[in-house]
This record gives C-alpha cells, sequence and structure tokens, in this order.
C-alpha cells in the first residue's frame, strides 16, 4: 500500500500536473477565437516548436516541473539549449503536440471525474445532476457507494501522466548526440584541467618546500652567519614564488579567468636553476635552441617537468652534482636531468607520484618520458613534440636510443 500511496506524497507529482495544465492555455485561448477548426492552432504549435529557442523554454520549464531538478541541473536529462540542428526542432515540435494532447485528456478528467462524483452523490439522494458532466443513466442509492472511485481514478490519471509526460520529455526533449558529444569532452576537459592542477600543486608547493628543508637543514650544520643568511633568503624567495603559484591555482580552483600566460615557461627555467644552485646543489645547465619559440603549452610543461625533476635530485640525492640540459631540436623540446645514482638508490625504487606525472605531462602532449638508472646515474629525460599531440590514430615516435645525448 506504501507504494501505491508513495507518489502522492512527492510533490514532482502535482508540479507534473501544473505542467500539464499549462500546456492546455494555449488551446484554452484558442477556443474563444474558434472552438470548431482545432487543426489550425495544432499546425501552428508545431511551426513554434521549429523556432530555435523554444527547445531551450521548454527544457527550463520541464527541468523545473517535471523533474524537480531546478534550472540549472544537467543531471535532469532534460537539455536546456535553444534548437540546433532540425532533428531538434522536429523533435521539439512533436513534444508541444504530444504534451497538449496529455494535457487536454488530462485537464478534462482533471474536471469531469470529480464532477462524476459529486453526481453519483446527487443521484444517491435523489437530487439532480449536473447536465454537463459525466454521468450514469438512473438514480439509485448504492451510487453513494460508488462516488470515491473517480476520484481514485483522477488520482491514478495524474500520476501516470506525470511519468508518461516526463518520459516523453526526455525522450524529445534530451541532449541530442551532437550536445552529449560535447558534455562528454567538457567533462574531460574538467577532469584533465583537475589533474594539470594536481600535479602543479605537487611539483610546484613540493619543490619549494624540499628547498626549505634542505637549506633549514644545511644551514643548521655549517653552523655559519653567512651561509645562514643565504639559506634564509633562499628559502624566502622560493616560498614568495611558491604562495604565488597556489595564489594562482586557487584562483583557477574558483573559476576565475586567469589566463594561462601567467603560467612560468621554461624562459623562467634560470629562477629553478638558482634555487637549486642556493640549496648548495652544483648546476651544470646547458641551453641550446631558441626556447622563445616554443609554444606555450609545451614550455610551461617542460617548466613543471624540470621542476619536478630537480625537487626529486634535492629530495632523495641532495646537493649533489646535477646535469640540466634543454634543448629545441628541429621538431622537438629536448629535457634531461642527471645526477650521481649512488646517493639516490631510493628514489630509483620509488616512483612516485612525481615521475608519474612527469609520464603523464608528456603523454598529454604526445611525448615520452624516461626515467631511471643509466651510466652510473638516475636520470629522467623527456622528448617533447613541438607541434602537440598527433591526431588520434597515428603511431607516436619510437623512443630515443638508450646512449642518445642532447648535443
Amino acid at each position: 500500500m506504501s507504494a501505491v500511496l508513495r507518489p502522492l506524497a512527492r510533490s514532482v507529482t502535482y508540479t507534473r500536473w501544473l505542467h500539464l495544465f499549462i500546456g492546455v492555455i494555449y488551446i484554452g485561448m484558442w477556443f474563444f477565437i474558434d472552438e470548431g477548426n482545432l487543426h489550425i492552432p495544432l499546425a501552428l504549435l508545431a511551426l513554434v516548436g521549429l523556432i530555435p529557442g523554444v527547445r531551450l523554454v521548454e527544457g527550463l520549464q520541464a527541468r523545473l516541473l517535471l523533474t524537480g531538478h531546478g534550472f540549472k541541473d544537467p543531471e535532469s536529462g532534460i537539455a536546456a539549449a535553444p534548437s540546433v540542428t532540425w532533428g531538434d526542432r522536429w523533435r521539439t515540435a512533436l513534444w508541444l503536440e504530444i504534451r497538449l494532447v496529455l494535457g487536454f485528456a488530462t485537464s478534462f478528467l482533471t474536471v469531469q471525474l470529480p464532477g462524476l462524483s459529486v453526481n453519483l452523490v446527487v443521484a444517491a439522494t435523489g437530487g439532480e445532476p449536473y447536465k454537463d458532466v459525466l454521468w450514469l443513466p438512473g438514480g439509485q442509492w448504492w451510487y453513494a457507494l460508488l462516488a470515491p472511485l473517480p476520484i481514485v481514478v483522477l488520482l491514478a490519471v495524474v500520476v501516470g501522466a506525470g511519468a508518461l509526460t516526463t518520459a516523453v520529455a526526455l525522450r524529445l526533449l534530451g541532449p541530442s548526440a551532437q550536445e552529449r558529444l560535447a558534455a562528454l569532452e567538457e567533462r574531460t576537459e574538467q577532469l584533465l584541467e583537475r589533474n594539470r592542477i594536481a600535479r602543479e600543486l605537487h611539483d610546484s608547493i613540493g619543490h619549494a618546500l624540499t628547498v626549505a628543508v634542505v637549506q633549514a637543514g644545511a644551514a643548521r650544520t655549517a653552523k655559519s652567519p653567512e651561509f645562514t643568511d643565504r639559506a634564509l633568503a633562499a628559502i624566502e624567495e622560493t616560498g614568495r614564488a611558491a604562495l604565488e603559484d597556489l595564489e594562482r591555482v586557487l584562483r583557477v580552483l574558483r573559476e576565475s579567468e586567469q589566463p594561462a600566460s601567467g603560467r612560468p615557461t621554461l624562459a623562467d627555467a634560470d629562477r629553478l636553476l638558482e634555487s637549486a644552485r642556493a640549496s648548495g646543489a652544483e648546476i651544470d645547465a646547458e641551453v641550446t635552441g631558441p626556447l622563445a619559440l616554443v609554444p606555450g603549452p609545451v614550455s610551461r610543461e617542460g617548466y613543471r617537468i624540470v621542476q619536478e625533476a630537480l625537487t626529486n635530485v634535492l629530495r632523495h640525492a641532495g646537493p649533489v652534482p646535477t646535469r640540466v640540459r634543454i634543448a629545441v631540436a628541429g621538431e622537438r623540446l629536448d629535457l634531461e636531468v642527471s645526477n650521481p645514482l649512488a646517493a639516490d638508490a631510493a628514489a630509483a625504487r620509488g616512483g612516485g607520484s612525481g615521475l608519474r606525472g612527469m609520464r603523464e605531462r608528456a603523454a598529454l602532449l604526445g611525448g615520452e618520458a624516461v626515467t631511471g638508472p643509466y651510466e652510473g646515474r638516475w636520470r629522467v629525460r623527456v622528448e617533447l613534440p613541438l607541434a602537440g599531440p598527433p591526431p588520434a590514430g597515428r603511431r607516436s615516435r619510437p623512443r630515443a636510443p638508450a646512449g642518445h645525448r642532447l648535443g
């Protein structure tokens, strides 16, 4: 019994009822003009459905009254956008016709069935029934026993017609294949953006914390006021840069319109190298090729890759001699960071989120990242195509030979 009565306790049942009434207003107004030619308003209604904006209006109304999700909830399964294709327009026109028919039938029964209950009671008591309402011939006392039946039927009609109208709306006003594809692409972009933000937070904050820890430890053991001053200055500079990165990421999370050009690129690599040198590492850096011609996305991701590689060196090996190679060679960007392997054995066994993040960054740009021991050193080598990722279906470029070195 509770399953039968549950729909009557839901507010959406009655908003659907209201939605069906609203659909009949048009035909009710036409009755004041001409009661005999109903084919004219039906044809006009179909033409109205071909107007692109009508689909938007109907979708918003259906979201609010049929699903109960609200105007802006995409989970309702009903699109809220103007018609783009002729298929959308014809479905909207068909929806208006079906909504009118269902609304007219429901409105008719909404008036007639309660009137029939009243007539049954009137007839059972010997009164004169209303002649403009559905009626049964004759007048018997037992008609009073049937009086609740039309009300029960009306409630069933309201629930059934509302459910049927909602099902039709989901079918005819639901997202088209083009809209579903666009929504899927938008969702994918959102996930990629979140993944990128997570990687940037890991790289930037992780680098700053690593430099601060290394500098603080070195200053404590050095017991030199001059070295302590340099260490504190390096910690301050690195922390300030990390705060800037954190603030920028927070602005992105707040859906601000921070441009991508505000993020650091390989043109700012000197800041990374100086930060690592300030931590005590001996950096042998070599930069070749026109970095200014590297596309923005590639340059930004390349900066983060070098940053993470240097962070791993400081974290796992400490202030050791480190070689950094950045080269623009033909149609690709080559990045290489290497350091002595002996003190980095823990990193060789690890392979945490930093190394995984570098590989993900390279893969998103159509490139490749290789990490691991090489000739007695721990090496991070990344090759990124300057043209971006290749089209779907094209094979990626073969991995560079193990002995290949940057010139």
